[in-house]
């Protein structure tokens, strides 16, 4: 990692299996793991990570992380549940959920550091493997800008190929609750929302949005979100998104689920930020595409 040897803050490590980059600012510290580009902690000085992190999570090579936020792409979730712009694209019938840029190695590409915080930028281009199970041409890039007061992502998609690249992605974050039972999403009152859980029925939402059982949802909206967690509170801001997914496991598949304890869902939520369904991207040659998310914190007695 010849980028890091003037660095300031940042220094290359090891996580488990996994090279690491780890960022020691005097207004917070941040770990980013090279495989999957994968945020795992983010926590300003003298609080928590504002990331859930399973307590169980490992960190070995080809495993996706349990926890942070996980990038998924090219596709999103399950393939077959794609829309058929993006299966198109689709080489093989094996293919694992929520793409392959979440287990892939990225190259760190920039870093740039000041009082005020750092901005890192990791790099994936497909590899021969890859495009073994992928037919797209595309390069994309991952910018995390560090600040005290906020922590954004932005994912930039360029399509490099000579034909048409459609795809779906989301960055998925992972947020710590004191309790799940006391959890309220704001901003999605009235959205239309398409319920997986049974059998991917449309719905409307009717109010703020809470966690009473195993929740899966993807909403046709993406709106500024405010995260009632407990006694913490966050706010999520989107752009280039149409869409967002709303998950728990719940208490029966969090028993399923691996690397995740079996009482883990009282203490986590996801709202990701997605190009999902019908919000699919499809670019021209030589276009590019930026899905980003911005999150910040909010006072417990707003």
């Amino acid at each position: 990692m010849a980028h890091l040897a003037d660095s300031r803050f940042a220094r290359p490590t090891r996580t488990g299996e996994l090279d690491t980059i780890e960022i020691c600012h005097p207004g917070f510290q941040a770990t980013i793991a090279l495989q999957g580009a994968h945020l795992i902690r983010f926590a300003p000085s003298g609080e928590q990570s504002w990331l859930w992190l399973s307590p169980t999570a490992r960190f070995a090579q080809g495993r996706a992380i349990r926890g942070g936020i996980p990038v998924c792409w090219p596709w999103f979730g399950d393939p077959a549940r794609n829309p058929g712009a993006v299966r198109s694209l689709f080489e093989a019938h094996d293919l694992p959920a929520h793409g392959f840029a979440r287990t892939a190695l990225w190259s760190l590409a920039e870093l740039q550091e000041s009082e005020s915080g750092v901005t890192v930028s990791l790099t994936l281009a497909p590899s021969v493997q890859h495009l073994t199970l992928w037919r797209g041409r595309a390069r994309t890039r991952l910018t995390f800008r560090f600040r005290p007061d906020s922590l954004s992502l932005a994912l930039t998609t360029d399509n490099t190929g000579d034909k048409p690249l459609a795809f779906t992605q989301a960055l998925h974050t992972y947020l710590p609750t004191d309790d799940i039972a006391r959890t309220t999403l704001s901003g999605l009152e009235g959205a239309a929302y398409l319920e997986t859980l049974e059998n991917w029925q449309p719905k409307q939402q009717q109010g703020k949005v809470n966690f009473e059982s195993e929740t899966d949802r993807i909403y046709q909206a993406a709106p500024e979100i405010n995260v009632e967690a407990g006694n913490r509170g966050f706010r999520l801001t989107a752009g280039g998104s149409g869409s967002t997914v709303v998950w728990n496991p719940g208490p029966e598949k969090a028993r399923r689920l691996s690397d995740f304890p079996d009482d883990g869902w009282t203490g986590m939520l996801c709202v990701e930020t997605a190009n999902a369904v019908d919000d699919f991207r499809e670019l021209a040659p030589g276009q590019s595409h930026t899905l980003t998310m911005t999150l910040r914190t909010i006072s417990a007695d707003r």
